[in-house]
Parts: structure tokens; sequence; C-alpha cells
């Protein structure tokens, strides 16, 4: 990978830039950006030491290398499918029979045993179930084209955020010339085909049709990176090193986008194209209620 050109302008298109989208979905996601011992927490949505550690997986970066290629890469996620969150319940105990040592630690820096003993420890990880993200990362068009061949062929495993969530397929939705908001409005909708349905249904119940009724558009929500926006995420890596892991913080912007869904053509008559300018934004429609 070469050295990346300076960042574009988070609201127009520079000569050499281009968008990287990737689809994240799977049957299960964690994106921690807080998490302590025992509570290992997850975002709603993607963050972005998660996605760039994605990439650098697929680039076959080790833990220990920079990231001054990657880090200034700008991150779009839009919301097609939030998904539910998932509550796991986990034990942990010592294999050889042994109490558990207390969280913490002497002057020496050695954990002493709990006392009294306590053989079981129990801790607590959120997922998102069957979520489903676009991610979209605006930069030099040479090293998106370089990513998105790793993320084909990675030389790691790539996962949702924890390895033990892999992703499904398609992950890779093309390297695109033009900006990010752009990108993210004209990709169609990526949900699974029985919320298309559930959707449709919805909508028909709604208007009292007692049939579907498929709009060409739909609302999603959408964080775009943005150095003038008006919120703060303190989830960009500055080093993945185990033993030097360091994030910083980017401003965000959160709004939303009016995309394109795949429903039918509009010369259906069960199509009402007009549908999303009539209906206005619902904000219970993310939700799927």
């Amino acid at each position: 990978m070469t050295r990346p050109a300076p960042a574009p302008s988070p609201h127009g298109r520079d000569d050499g830039q281009a968008v990287l989208l990737l689809r994240l979905a799977g049957p299960l996601q964690s994106w921690g950006s807080r998490s302590a011992f025992n509570r290992r927490e997850t975002r709603p949505e993607p963050t972005k030491s998660g996605v760039i550690g994605l990439l650098a997986a697929a680039a076959g970066l080790a833990r220990e290398d920079p990231l001054d290629e990657l880090l200034p890469l700008r991150l779009g996620i839009r919301v097609d499918q939030p998904g539910t969150l998932l509550r796991d319940y986990h034990t942990v105990s010592d294999y050889r029979g042994r109490p558990l040592p207390q969280t913490g630690v002497s002057g020496k820096g050695i954990q002493k045993p709990t006392s009294p003993a306590k053989h079981t420890h129990v801790t607590t990880r959120y997922y998102l179930q069957d979520a489903v993200f676009v991610a979209a990362l605006a930069g030099p068009r040479a090293l998106l084209t370089t990513l998105g061949q790793a993320v084909r062929a990675p030389a790691f495993p790539l996962a949702l955020g924890r390895r033990s969530c892999p992703p499904t397929q398609p992950l890779f939705l093309g390297v695109h010339e033009g900006g990010l908001e752009e990108m993210l409005r004209e990709k169609r909708w990526q949900a699974s085909r029985r919320t298309h349905e559930l959707y449709a249904a919805q909508r028909g119940r709604e208007r009292g049709l007692g049939r579907p009724l498929y709009p060409a558009r739909i609302d999603r929500s959408v964080t775009l990176e943005d150095p003038e926006g008006d919120d703060v995420l303190h989830d960009a890596p500055l080093s993945f090193d185990p033993h030097a892991r360091s994030f910083t913080s980017r401003r965000v912007r959160h709004g939303w986008l009016s995309i394109p869904t795949d429903f039918p053509p509009p010369d259906d008559p069960t199509v009402d194209d007009h549908d999303h300018d009539d209906a206005g934004h619902d904000p219970f429609a993310l939700l799927g209620w």
C-alpha cells in the first residue's frame, strides 16, 4: 500500500478519491468501545476501530504495524437492519481448579487469590444479532482498490468486531467514484429478504390496503465522519499493539438518507413510487415497528 493522499473535503469530490463499500452482516456482531473485565458491551453500529481492524486483517498487517495509511480514511455507516441485542451469559474458572485471582494487584504487580476462594466468575457479553450495515470508506482510489482486493482474499480471518463473529457474504460491494454520502445514498437497501417483506406488509397495513405496499425508497439512518460534525466518538485506533493499544477521537454527524429498495419496478401496480415522500420520516420504521 502507498502513502495516502490528504483526506478529501467532507462535502465534495477530489481527484484520485473513491469510496470502498462493505456489507457488514452476520448472525452476530459486537462493536465494543468501552468494556470492563466482566462486561463486554457493543455499540449499536460498527466502530471505526472495528472496521479499520477488519481491513488491517485483510491486508495482513500485524498488530504492531502502524496504521498511518488506514486511519485517515473517512468512514460512513448506514444502518440497513439494526438487529436485536443479545446478552450472552458466561462463567470463567481455572482449568487447574485453583481459586481465581483478584482483579486488583499488589504493590509488586502480582494478583492475589480471592479470599474467600472464588472458583467461578460470571461475565457478560453483548452482541447484535441479525444486523446489517453498509460501511463506506473514502480515500485514495489506489489504496481502496488494494484494500478491496484484500477483503476478497484476506490474509487473516475477518470478523465483525470480535473474532467469534465472522461476516456473511457478500462483504465487498465495490470501489466507486463519488462522495461518501452520495455512495451511501445510492447503494440499494441491503437488508434481508424477510426484512423487506415485513416492511412492505407493515406499510400496507398502515395504509389500510389489505396487501403489501412496496415503496421505491426508504429512510435509513447514517453516521458520517465529518470534521464539522456535532458529535464526538472515541473509536479511531492509533495502534492495535496489545502492549500499547491507543485510540483518538473523531467528529461525526448523524442523519437520515432516502435510499433505493429492490422492490418491484415502479410500473408494478402494487408499487407506490411516492410512498416515501407522502409518508414522511417514520422514526419507528428502523426498529421494524
